[in-house]
């Protein structure tokens, strides 16, 4: 196991030679800007499929800026045209490597909805437009970039690329795809976060290291012929059996902590469900070991072992006890090394410090970006996120550990934004990051956090280890409000309502000063079959909230609204759950204006449950019940109309349906009724005065655009 004190810091490497150059004023996008420079070439090349931004809530700029700090040269091919090599050599040959993104989103993600129909904007290029990146970015672009200058080493990263890393299920094509390093012919691939990674191997490259020699960085993973003769294999299927054998022999052992095991998965079946805490080599060797996983064409085969793949996988995601995985794709391995250790609180604040313009890159002119404008005068005050949620595919991407930046480095950002920007009208949107309420949130205890092997650290319940305590937060609320020039502070990262609660004096400050009207929350459901599945808490928590909420409110005299978020067809919903969740809705006099349902992301938890129709959250086995999958469209529109039970236009679906559901019942003009047994006269029916009107989202689109970090 790896710790802190093994790591180098991140800004203690000694600087490339061009550093005196010193830093540019915004990162070059064409050969002019670099005689501009006086740079005769790039050192390293970041392409990607966002415009450039310049602002720490884009990967490109955070990693520019960073590889910047290092002394290297870096040039910018933002939103190329892919149909040829010529705009991939717009800024020449890179003197070390291409590193190649998709962008802070998934391509596919951001170019199709949930219901696979592609749409007509991008709020990530300037003027909305679509279409400005391809299909599957990451290879496209390195298949041009392979075309252009095929000797140069070439590093894939983003969320694309991390989200991919294995053979994953893929939902637009209906099927398991293998890892995308060997569809993109990438010597490295570089997952979740990657300042420590990226930055270690630039300087190993720029020291004359062949890019195919560097084997051993955390947070990287690569192709091979054959594994390392040091290395112990351990079949993954010895550890969480999938098929009916005899138990093998127990390869864990618990800690000391109650909290970190998994022991209600004891009685879940036949075979006994060990605590899964710590893994142990033997005890007689110290010889290091990997995890072998079934063969991609195994998992593209068998959804059973699939989803115990899945499992295993995120069982192996805390950098302190993770060990390296290894999964077959024909006659060569796909190697995962362990995540990187997160960074440290100064590291994390001269990341965020770097002389970032904050703004689009000049050529952009006057055009509008969406995803900028949203979050130009935000800042971003930590990383990670230990909730879990099997839908959400930040805990794979970031990490559960968080990561935070210091209440100073927080408060000069929000001063250089009032002195900077000349948009800045005193309000700051937003304090935030993955969550809205997880700063300096931790475990308390290093050794057990080190051992620890839970997906998560809040369901079913917020674990003892956890120190809750909100009350930092409630001095850097009102730090930042007290900063001259500043007028308003708004929180509108998605809260942890059921980590609030635990400090009542925090919703106090949150609901008194730092809503502007509307909080929006996630429920995500009423019904505990699908909250079971997505690892999210029940209502009762969410009543709880509700009342400090209101309660503070009206302390304050003022009127406020909770704008829950709900998913339609996530994993384990029946028809009975959403008709129980749209009969809440019309009892709170909530309307949803705008929903989306379940959409399947590459790796995510409740994916593997789409596609395999099993619950990784418990052993896999052959055997292993299945669960409900909403998959079929009419089904998947079904679940989407009872979120908005209120449109006319669904009514007679919903009629429909409840007749086979023996609820006809609930077809009435009645207040218990749920739908009318007529439509209206006219189109669309009036909206009583006493009920919400709220748009909801779900969780696969950020909310905020810029709000998931990729790199």
């Amino acid at each position: 196991m790896s710790n802190n004190a093994d790591v180098k810091h991140l800004f203690s490497y000694r600087k490339y030679w061009a550093e005196c150059f010193g830093p540019a004023p915004e990162l070059p996008m064409s050969r002019a800007e670099m005689d501009a420079l006086g740079w005769d070439s790039c050192d390293i090349i970041i392409v990607t499929g966002d415009a450039y931004v310049d602002h720490p809530s884009f990967g490109m700029a955070v990693v520019g800026r960073t590889l910047e700090a290092q002394g290297f040269r870096v040039g910018i091919i933002a939103q190329p045209d892919w149909t040829s090599a010529d705009a991939f050599m717009a800024l020449g040959r890179p003197n070390l490597f291409f590193g190649v993104s998709a962008g802070n989103m998934d391509s596919m993600i951001n170019r199709y909805t949930a219901d696979r129909k592609r749409r007509n904007d991008d709020a990530y290029t300037p003027g909305n437009v679509g279409g400005k990146r391809p299909d599957r970015a990451v290879i496209v672009y390195s298949q041009r970039v392979r075309e252009a200058y095929r000797d140069v080493p070439l590093i894939i990263g983003s969320i694309e690329a991390s989200l991919r890393r294995i053979a994953h299920y893929d939902y637009w094509s209906d099927k398991v795809r293998r890892s995308i390093l060997l569809d993109a012919q990438a010597d490295l691939l570089l997952y979740g976060n990657a300042e420590r990674a990226l930055v270690d191997v630039a300087h190993r490259i720029a020291a004359g290291e062949p890019v195919q020699q560097i084997r051993d960085v955390r947070g990287t993973a690569f192709v091979c012929k054959r594994l390392p003769a040091e290395y112990r294999v351990i079949d993954s299927t010895h550890i969480d059996v999938v098929g009916p054998v005899d138990p093998p022999i127990n390869p864990y052992i618990d800690t000391s902590s109650p909290a970190c095991a998994e022991t209600s998965e004891a009685a879940a079946g036949a075979v006994q469900e060990v605590a899964a805490v710590r893994l142990l080599d033997r005890p007689e060797s110290d010889q290091p070991s990997v995890i072998r996983l079934p063969a991609y064409e195994q998992v593209r085969d068998d959804p059973a072992l699939y989803a115990h793949a899945s499992r295993i996988l995120h069982k192996e995601t805390n950098p302190y006890n993770a060990r390296p995985l290894v999964q077959a794709h024909g006659d060569r391995d796909v190697w995962l090394n362990p995540p990187p250790i997160p960074l440290e609180t100064d590291e994390l604040d001269l990341v965020f410090e770097q002389p970032y313009t904050r703004l689009p890159h000049s050529s952009y002119g006057d055009a509008r970006i969406p995803a900028y404008e949203m979050i130009r005068h935000s800042v971003n005050i930590m990383r990670g996120c230990f909730g879990g949620c099997t839908f959400c595919s930040i805990t794979e991407h970031e990490g559960r550990i968080i990561q935070n930046r210091s209440e100073d480095s927080i408060i000069r950002e929000v001063e250089r934004i009032r002195d900077t920007s000349k948009a800045f009208t005193g309000v700051i949107s937003d304090l935030g990051g993955p969550t809205a309420n997880m700063w300096r949130v931790a475990c308390k205890s290093k050794t057990i956090e080190a051992a620890c092997r839970k997906p998560s650290c809040v369901y079913p319940g917020i674990c003892k280890n956890l120190d809750t305590d909100q009350t930092p937060l409630i001095s850097l609320y009102r730090r930042a409000r007290a900063v001259s020039g500043v007028k308003k502070v708004l929180i509108a990262s998605g809260l942890r309502y059921d980590l609030a609660v635990e400090t009542p004096a925090y919703v106090e400050e949150l609901v008194k000063h730092h809503v502007g009207g509307y909080l929006k929350i996630a429920p995500e459901h009423t019904e505990d079959g699908p909250l079971s599945k997505m690892m999210k808490p029940g209502m009762g928590t969410y009543d709880r909230f509700k009342v400090m909420f209101d309660k503070y409110s009206k302390e304050a005299g003022k009127q406020q609204y909770l704008i829950p978020y709900f998913i339609a067809a996530h994993p384990g919903t029946r028809d009975e759950d959403m008709m129980n969740l749209a009969l809440w809705l019309k009892r709170n006099k909530f309307r949803a204006d705008q929903v989306q349902t379940f959409y399947p992301s590459p790796m995510a938890t409740a994916t593997a449950m789409y596609h395999s129709g099993k619950n990784p959250l418990k052993r896999v086995t052959r055997h292993s019940d299945t669960m409900p999958t909403v998959r079929k469209l009419s089904q998947r529109r079904l679940h989407k109309a009872f979120l908005r039970y209120h449109d006319p236009e669904n009514w007679p679906e919903l009629r429909t349906a409840l007749k086979k559901m023996g609820r006809a019942d609930l077809i009435g003009n009645g207040k218990l009724h749920l739908v009318p047994p007529r439509q209206p006269a006219k189109r669309h029916a009036k909206v009583p005065a006493d009920t919400q009107t709220f748009a909801t989202q779900h969780n696969g689109l950020p909310r905020n655009p810029a709000r998931k970090r990729q790199r």
